[in-house]
């Protein structure tokens, strides 16, 4: 048996204990990190935003942002802003993309298929009316929405050919437990989580054909969705674009680690 000098050996062990310690998040300082999407990407819902970014309401504590401090990475263009649609992104969002970037996240599709009016036709109308506002959704989602994913994917790949993209989903929106907001019945949160479902199985196929990573954070979320002990997402609030949206620990504990999960 060949001696291992005793210096050596533990040398070895802590080499190989650094390693073993080391986050398994951990990316190169050159990445060039772009961020793109809408609302759930930019932060709405944290309710502290970055002066200069208007309307877009991006937020130091949305997780592009928060992923971006963690890894010092060379570069961070976060273009993300509340309210885009795919054709937002592509008419808007793409100009900081080129050879040299390393890594790309986008969410969206929610918009396109009437997100907001969804929630609202729920939180004001009768069960049926949810359900119908919410079927609507989904067949935009299964018919249209495909077609508009495909052409935003693509142009995201011709324009960061290089690119690592992680296309990240939307969490169910609820919990089913007691609930404290006027008429939010049981019936009308399981129609928008399986509402959910089906958006998330038209956004997965769409990235994984074009040779995207889906990264679903439906999981980390659960039971910390609206009308939960620990909401993760905000009820309806004042201003009412910060309703049905991540908050900060949803951010930072939902869709951070969501994001890592996936590189």
């Amino acid at each position: 048996m060949r001696h291992v000098p005793r210096v050596a050996a533990l040398g070895a062990l802590a080499l190989a204990g650094t390693l073993l310690a080391a986050p398994a998040h951990a990316r190169s300082a050159a990445e060039n990190y772009v961020a793109l999407g809408d609302s759930y990407s930019s932060g709405v819902g944290t309710r502290e935003y970055f002066e200069d970014s208007g309307d877009c309401r991006r937020s130091p504590h949305a997780y592009p942002q928060l992923w971006a401090d963690a890894n010092g990475v060379a570069s961070f263009a976060f273009d993300a802003c509340g309210g885009a649609t795919t054709d937002d992104v592509n008419a808007e969002q793409l100009g900081s993309l080129g050879a040299d970037t390393t890594l790309v996240t986008v969410s969206v599709g929610g918009n396109d298929v009437g997100f907001a009016d969804v929630v609202q036709s729920c939180l004001l109308g009768t069960d049926s009316s949810c359900d119908d506002a919410v079927t609507e959704a989904v067949q935009e989602a299964t018919s249209v929405l495909p077609g508009k994913l495909d052409t935003t994917y693509a142009n995201i790949s011709e324009a960061a050919p290089n690119a690592e993209v992680v296309v990240l989903g939307y969490p169910r929106l609820n919990d089913l437990g007691d609930c404290g907001i006027p008429g939010f019945t049981v019936a009308k949160r399981e129609r928008l989580n399986a509402g959910a479902d089906e958006l998330a199985a038209v956004i997965s196929e769409r990235a994984q054909a074009a040779g995207f990573t889906f990264a679903d954070p439906r999981e980390r979320f659960d039971g910390h969705g609206v009308c939960s002990d620990a909401e993760w997402i905000n009820g309806p609030s004042l201003p009412l674009v910060e309703s049905f949206h991540p908050n900060v620990i949803g951010q930072a504990e939902g869709y951070l680690p969501t994001l890592e999960a996936a590189l």
